[in-house]
């Protein structure tokens, strides 16, 4: 069992640890995902994950990794924060 740590960008609220929480769940091998909204840090902890897959998935949500930020990633974080609010 291993914990990473991953340090990312446009965490804002609830919602958005809600989106990141539930898509990172989902990945096979991550038992644990903690969010510190403050720190922007995401903990998992897991057996055999790929972090490429957990890399991708927040990407694609708009979390990119600290200095990969850009404005469509910030945009496309709004659309997950607002699902992760409905959730």
């Amino acid at each position: 069992m291993k914990t990473q740590e991953i340090f990312v960008e446009n965490i804002k609220c609830g919602g958005c640890m809600t989106s990141i929480k539930n898509a990172l769940e989902k990945i096979k091998g991550i038992i644990k995902v903690e969010i510190d909204k403050d720190e922007e840090k995401i903990s998992l902890t897991g057996d055999q994950y790929q972090l490429s897959e957990v890399i991708d998935s927040l990407n694609s949500m708009g979390y990119p990794q600290k200095g990969e930020n850009s404005v469509f990633k910030q945009a496309k974080s709004y659309v997950s924060c607002a699902i992760g609010k409905m959730s």
